[in-house]
């Protein structure tokens, strides 16, 4: 057997080293530049802009299916009620202060209620005009609640010394706290316009005094729209009597032509 002198295992051994040494070095050298190439390649990614294809005409101009403004959806008939020139006030026919409870007492003509003048004489929303009602575009919602809330307008009860009826509504309902002058006629939203028109409960619904005034309301509202009345006129009549008109709106209104 070949006995190998130990210089030259000596020799071999640390050539075995310095090549391990170089490999690493190497592995080292190529794996840094694999990472500078991957680091520039990010940064040419992140700086150059993405070219978009270009929009294809379906992109270009909307699609009938698509949502239409806002204002093409609205149902018509509807409209701002700022552009309608009407505020949201009152102007009173008479001077009216805030009546004590119980200081108020309705009067009857020809067998229906009317309101006690002092507490509730009526009034009329400055701004009003005829040309105003005709417009279809127009809706009392504009002014309904605008001035006194629902809650609000209960007071009347307690001017006019009236019981708030428990279950006041549907085939039950026995009073209604009613706007002499009528919203449809321009007629003011505040209290003192207000008052409660109750009964009787020995009839139907449609007979009750509320409902009748309903008719009066209809009668004139399409007297104005038409030209044969002046609004004025109509919104001081039935602020005076409402019950004048009644028998004259059941004949021209019979049928629900009013």
């Amino acid at each position: 057997m070949i006995q190998i002198p130990t210089k030259v295992l000596d020799r071999i051994e640390r050539m075995k080293r310095g090549g391990l040494i170089l490999l690493l070095v190497l592995m080292i050298v190529l794996g840094g530049g694999f990472l500078a190439l991957i680091w520039i390649d990010m940064r040419h990614s992140v700086n150059t802009p993405v070219k978009l294809p270009p929009p294809t005409r379906s992109s270009q101009e909307p699609h009938r299916s698509q949502e239409r403004p806002r204002e093409s959806r609205e149902p018509k008939g509807e409209t701002n009620c700022d552009a309608s020139g009407v505020s949201c006030a009152s102007t009173y026919f008479a001077d009216w202060k805030w009546p004590e409870d119980g200081s108020c007492h309705a009067t009857v003509r020809n067998g229906y209620p009317e309101p006690d003048a002092r507490c509730t004489p009526g009034g009329v929303t400055p701004g009003m005009t005829a040309e105003t009602l005709r417009d279809p575009a127009w809706r009392t919602k504009c002014i309904r609640n605008c001035q006194s809330s629902e809650q609000q307008k209960h007071v009347a009860y307690e001017w006019y010394g009236v019981s708030r009826p428990a279950d006041n509504q549907g085939a039950n309902q026995v009073c209604e706290l009613d706007h002499l002058v009528p919203l449809e006629l321009g007629g003011a939203d505040g209290l003192g316009n207000i008052w409660p028109e109750c009964g009787p409960d020995s009839v139907t619904l449609r007979e009750r005094y509320f409902k009748q005034k309903d008719v009066v309301e209809n009668y004139l509202a399409a007297k104005v729209k038409k030209g044969e009345m002046p609004l004025g006129e109509a919104q001081k009549g039935i602020a005076t009597d409402w019950v004048q008109y009644l028998d004259i709106a059941r004949r021209e209104c019979s049928g629900n032509r009013c």
